[in-house]
């Protein structure tokens, strides 16, 4: 791989600054070379400072500048947002840079203080009381209160707002503001993840009471406590941030950090080679060729994140044919697909708790056996046709598997699973519909997955009717292991109901699990700061958790 000379290395740089400059001219509606007499985009204006003026070094407390002096800009390649709101919706990247929640998670993923300093358990009470920092304010100025806090969490809980996050507090009983800087929470029963989940954004009372949590103009104009703040959003182009001075943590050293949509991952890739983006998060294929040149740093990183097959058995192909859900299992080679479309950067999964303490490697994997595959269809009745598809109660066995829209590796995965399911004597097919309809589709190529406490991401997606249990799957047994998990603080207790659980998930499948994604971040070398041995969550969300550290 050719090397860049000084002289183009300095291309490439000031390439990086245009393009940022580029993208925040026209998120603003501001022409380069005109004066910003054009409309506001959509998505209103949130911030009142004045820009820095380029001309000089920057000097101060948590700011940072070029070698020619202009304030510091980071592209990052994003996914689109029609909203940010983070109550509702789960996997936003952008929430850790906008808003804060009472804790915080570290490098370790363990979990630490955030706009709570300090907290306490009266387990006799089993109540949670935290205390709050003082002097804390919203990106408009008003004071951050323990009503904000509250607000937040009853949002959430409230059936009508439909959250998939409520499962997370469905214990909470009782919420107390004692003052301004001072909040419990009592709750009906034990849940060692609570800590966990008060990691959760917490959004402004004063600006969202009354609004309608779905619709609110406020999550096309958000307003946080986090590090940066919103300066304009042009939709579907870019969103643009600014550091928020007066971060209770600190100001951010870079300056500005811009979201620019690039939902295509092959055009993701030709931007980073031509400079307009510092980061992005690539497919395995492309970020290889980053490797190994100078301008560019690779960070290979694991995560928690993986994919399977769900069943939706909301939809009555499955009612009447669950029994074959294991045929389906056995004819997929895992590795074969991690080799092939993840360049071996992942591992076979055959559940969800892998990268967890409490995963148990003792259970049924299906690794990948048509034979086996062959014998349970056979038992169940199904007869081969001549075209070698199995035939049962005269149709042949026939499904479909939805894939999102967006995603070039989910739908490498989902052929190359189709054709193996196919090659085992199923028909199976894959579609790229515009709408997720979860409640009709026969199956989906789903992603979960998460690198902090256990309860996160099994019990809403497995438990019985819960938030984020997209397949209408429903097992009493997982149903009650998965709640006396949750109940304990006891490690032995713990392991022994998560191990149990996973027995029973393996032997009655909601997922044909498939494999886990290694998270492939491809960055400009001036970067600086980026934790390189953090365990990813789903989506490889997590890398901006300590962003206020990062210089550019």
């Amino acid at each position: 791989m050719k090397r860049l000379n000084n002289r183009e290395k300095e291309g490439k740089r000031r390439i990086r600054r245009a393009a940022g400059l580029l993208v925040i001219a026209l998120s603003t509606g501001c022409g380069m070379l005109t004066s910003c007499g054009a409309e506001k985009a959509d998505g209103a204006e949130t911030g009142n400072g004045q820009e820095t003026q380029a001309g000089g070094p920057v000097t101060g407390k948590g700011q940072t500048a070029d070698l020619q002096g202009e304030p510091s800009t980071l592209v990052y390649g994003s996914g689109d947002y029609t909203r940010i709101n983070p109550a509702l919706d789960e996997h936003g990247e952008i929430n850790l840079l906008l808003f804060d929640g009472l804790t915080a998670h570290n490098g370790d993923n363990e979990v630490v203080p955030g706009l709570a300093k300090s907290w306490e358990f009266d387990e006799a009470a089993c109540t949670y009381t935290f205390y709050l920092e003082e002097g804390v304010t919203w990106h408009d100025g008003e004071p951050f209160t323990a009503e904000d806090a509250k607000f937040t969490i009853e949002t959430i809980m409230a059936p009508e707002n439909a959250s998939e996050n409520a499962p997370n507090y469905e214990d909470v009983e009782e919420i107390t503001v004692t003052d301004d800087h001072t909040i419990s929470f009592r709750l009906s029963a034990p849940n060692v993840a609570f800590l966990d989940y008060m990691t959760m954004p917490v959004l402004p009372e004063h600006l969202l009471a009354g609004e309608d949590m779905q619709t609110s103009d406020f999550f096309r104009a958000p307003i946080g406590t986090g590090p940066y703040q919103l300066e304009n959003w042009d939709m579907g182009q870019a969103i643009v941030l600014k550091k928020n001075d007066s971060y209770f943590k600190g100001a951010p050293h870079i300056d500005r950090v811009v979201f620019k949509i690039v939902t295509d991952d092959n055009a993701k890739t030709l931007q980073l080679e031509a400079g307009e983006l510092d980061l992005a998060l690539l497919p395995p294929k492309a970020a290889k060729t980053f490797e190994n040149r100078e301008d560019y740093v690779c960070y290979h990183m694991q995560t928690s994140d993986y994919r399977g097959i769900l069943f939706n058995f909301n939809n009555p192909y499955w009612q009447e044919n669950r029994d074959i859900i294991p045929a389906v299992c056995y004819a997929i080679n895992r590795q074969a697909i991690v080799d092939a479309v993840l360049l071996g950067r992942g591992m076979s999964a055959y559940g969800p708790l892998q990268r967890n303490v409490y995963n148990n490697e003792n259970v049924e994997h299906y690794d990948y056996n048509p034979e086996k595959a062959a014998e349970i269809l056979e038992s169940a009745g199904c007869v081969k046709g001549e075209d070698g598809i199995y035939i049962r109660d005269g149709e042949p066995l026939s499904f479909v598997i939805s894939v999102g829209a967006g995603d070039q590796v989910r739908a490498d995965m989902a052929q190359a699973a189709a054709q193996q399911i196919r090659e085992a004597g199923i028909d199976c097919r894959v579609e790229f519909p515009t709408k997720i309809d979860w409640n009709g589709q026969i199956s989906y190529l789903i992603g979960w997955g998460s690198p902090f406490d256990a309860d996160d991401h099994t019990y809403k997606v497995f438990g019985t009717g819960k938030g984020a249990n997209y397949s209408g799957y429903s097992n009493a047994a997982v149903d009650r292991y998965l709640t006396q998990a949750r109940s304990s603080d006891d490690p032995q207790v713990r392991a022994e109901n998560y191990a149990r659980f996973q027995e029973e998930l393996a032997n009655d499948p909601a997922y044909a699990f498939i494999c886990y994604i290694d998270a492939d971040y491809v960055a400009d070398a001036s970067i600086q700061g980026i934790s390189p041995d953090t365990v990813m969550g789903h989506h490889g969300v997590g890398i901006f958790w300590n962003i206020v550290e990062w210089t550019k």
